[in-house]
């Protein structure tokens, strides 16, 4: 095992090349972004996420199991830095961090690889999130995928990455527990066609509801931007569109929240 190294000073280059990898550049570049948090770290060390730097601060732990996983990343390969409080403030994206940051290469999941997968599977069922623009609510849709045990979450044409560390946190660690990867529509239209997956976009101006249309076969959620809902193309392609009442004065609900209600009207159906 790798000794474990110790870093008390805010200019250590481990430290800036650490705190880089908050910009998008620099993560699309160098293909490893952060995770923060026991239980994310935990939930992607379980993933079979690769770990390659985990920064550590024991005074700022909130519980007894963290030593432990130390332990498994350190026999698994991974640097261990034990740092200063002041160091993890530095790296931390959290107003009250955990003492637990770590460096992990992306996700390898490649878009023929998970339709290979979802070729095997009887009756499949998909979320696809088109533009998400606030990393927030795309870890609380990836959260909610989760929950209801999607057999692939695609994000496409990405505005925010999934690696964004937001993202990561919003998950709750998710984004490590599901087939999740990122895609264009030039790549999923014709293939959702191909497999006879149906399309369902919500829309307010569909005549039906979405707890009264029967969503139990090979379905694709398809959720849109937050301002704008779902681009012309996705929606021209649907082929149902289902819509969730509004009885106030609001026209729609936050995109995290509407994908919630259609995910578990899909569990329902099917006798979740």
């Amino acid at each position: 095992m790798k000794p474990i190294l110790e870093i008390t000073s805010l200019q250590n280059p481990r430290v800036k090349s650490a705190l880089s990898l908050s910009e998008r550049r620099e993560r699309d570049r160098s293909g490893l972004f952060l995770i923060e948090g026991f239980r994310e770290l935990s939930r992607a060390f379980d993933g079979d996420v690769q770990i390659q730097e985990v920064f550590f601060c024991k005074e700022l732990f909130l519980g007894e199991n963290e030593p432990a996983l130390l332990e498994a990343l350190q026999k698994q390969g991974a640097q261990l830095y034990s740092c200063s409080e002041s160091v993890i403030r530095k790296i931390s994206y959290r107003d009250r961090p955990d003492g637990l940051i770590a460096v992990a290469s992306h996700m390898s999941l490649s878009f023929g690889e998970l339709a290979d997968q979802i070729k095997k599977i009887k009756n499949p069922f998909i979320l696809i999130a088109e533009s998400i623009e606030k990393p927030g609510n795309l870890g609380t849709i990836l959260r909610s995928s989760d929950a209801v045990g999607v057999d692939a979450a695609i994000v496409c044409d990405r505005c925010t990455d999934i690696f964004n560390p937001n993202v990561v946190r919003a998950s709750v660690g998710t984004l490590f527990t599901q087939p999740v990867i990122e895609a264009t529509h030039e790549e999923l239209l014709p293939w959702l066609k191909a497999n006879g997956i149906q399309i369902v976009a919500a829309t307010p101006h569909a005549k039906e509801e979405f707890t009264k249309t029967d969503l139990t076969g090979p379905i694709a959620i398809i959720v849109g931007t937050e301002q704008l809902g779902l681009s012309d193309r996705w929606m021209d392609s649907a082929d149902i569109q289902v819509r969730i009442p509004m009885k106030g004065c609001a026209d729609s609900l936050n995109v995290a929240t509407a994908t919630t209600l259609l995910l578990y009207e899909v569990l329902r159906q099917r006798g979740g």
